[in-house]
């Protein structure tokens, strides 16, 4: 016998339709109404709510779009002032139910319902009268006491499942931006040499800077010779890369005789849509050469690659290469520029011994990152799950 089993012995349940346990209407509004500084939060067709200067509606409600992104799928909870876009849907049950316990018997089913009535193979926007016909098991409907007791456990054990979820990813969250604070300080000092402890070189003097060649997004393909994609910089790569997460043909490389990063090399990238995005650099650490994109430029020199990339990603790099930048839609920068930058050089030991830490510290980061997705997805299954269990009732149990 599972919990809901013994919640409900000995208990009747009675599937209403939604009319009968609430109400149902759309607001007036449109999207153009929407102002940015607004004081009241303004539900209109996408996942995230806007701003409006007035409110229409003052009640518990459940919101939902009646077509857009997530239609059926979306649902917001909400206690007080709000403005609603006309295509969007206002449910405010009555006082004979418990409120959260709709809500959440509304995450749990009411998709697969439209979507069983829908004359497409998906949903793409909802009427009124989908709403009306929804069924809502109601647990002993005779006695509302016991009822709305019924009810109120079930929202307990899921609300708290839903808490916990909120929590720990308010936790890692916090500890992600802590992580990446506490990284980036030291990044910072340990590039901060006295003059006269190390020496400080021009990177034309200690290296040479070679210029990728021109290629599109549609050569890419999935298996080939491994290629770094300038947009790939902002979105996947690190202070170092040994794979590729694109590539393009061997006969694409000699027709177009394309440029490649060898293992060594510092790849930077040298344009983007802000001067903030430009010059960070990754060391491709890979044994077979990597093709560069012609909005980068490969750096080959004798210093540790790592503790290139590295400078390339601090404040002291970007401050110098600020005033060699050429702004407008895409703003970028030249190797004439790139050549000004003054790195310091310390002993390969001590360049070891930064790269070292930020490797750490780069990879602890990581492991957060990583966590906080998968983490999020498992509390998410697990009160889905027990959403479900608690919000399935047994068939044996159900008047019509």
């Amino acid at each position: 016998m599972n919990y809901l089993d013994k919640l409900l012995k000995d208990v009747e349940v009675e599937w209403k339709d939604l009319s009968e346990v609430a109400t149902i209407g759309t607001g007036s509004h449109d999207t153009k109404d929407s102002t940015e500084d607004g004081e009241y939060t303004f539900y209109a067709r996408g996942r995230v709510p806007l701003k409006l200067d007035s409110y229409d509606f003052e009640e518990t409600a459940i919101i939902t779009a009646g077509d857009g992104v997530g239609v059926g799928k979306v649902f917001h909870w909400v206690e007080g002032k709000y403005a609603l876009h006309q295509r969007a849907y206002r449910i405010v049950p009555k006082s004979n139910v418990n409120a959260r316990y709709i809500y959440h018997y509304f995450l749990s089913n009411f998709h697969a319902h439209v979507k069983k009535i829908s004359v497409h193979s998906s949903v793409t926007s909802l009427r009124k009268p989908m709403f009306l016909k929804f069924q809502v098991p109601i647990p002993c409907p005779e006695y509302q006491e016991k009822s709305l007791e019924i009810q109120g456990e079930i929202v307990r054990i899921l609300d708290s499942f839903a808490e916990l979820t909120t929590n720990l990813t308010d936790k890692l969250a916090a500890e992600l931006t802590a992580r990446k604070k506490q990284f980036i300080y030291y990044r910072e000092e340990l590039f901060k040499f006295e003059k006269d402890k190390v020496g400080f070189e021009l990177l034309d003097e200690i290296g040479e800077f070679q210029r990728g060649k021109r290629f599109v997004k549609t050569d890419l393909i999935s298996e080939g010779v491994p290629t770094i994609h300038y947009g790939e910089m902002y979105t996947h790569y690190g202070p170092w890369a040994d794979k590729t997460i694109s590539f393009v043909s061997q006969k694409l490389v000699d027709d177009k005789n394309l440029r490649l990063a060898e293992k060594g090399d510092v790849v930077i990238v040298a344009a983007g849509e802000t001067i903030e995005d430009i010059g960070q650099g990754t060391a491709w650490l890979g044994d077979e050469g990597a093709v560069i994109h012609d909005a980068c430029f490969g750096f080959r020199s004798h210093l540790n690659p790592k503790f290139v990339a590295y400078f390339t990603r601090t404040r002291q790099f970007h401050n110098q290469i600020r005033k060699h930048i050429r702004t407008g839609k895409i703003s970028a920068i030249n190797s004439k520029g790139l050549s000004k930058v003054i790195i310091p050089v310390p002993s390969p030991e001590e360049q070891e011994r930064i790269v070292s830490i930020l490797d750490r510290f780069d990879t602890l980061t990581k492991s957060i990152s990583e966590v906080l997705p998968k983490e999020i997805e498992l509390r998410d299954k697990q009160y889905e799950y027990y959403r479900d269990m608690l919000l399935t009732f047994p068939k044996e149990k159900i008047e019509a």
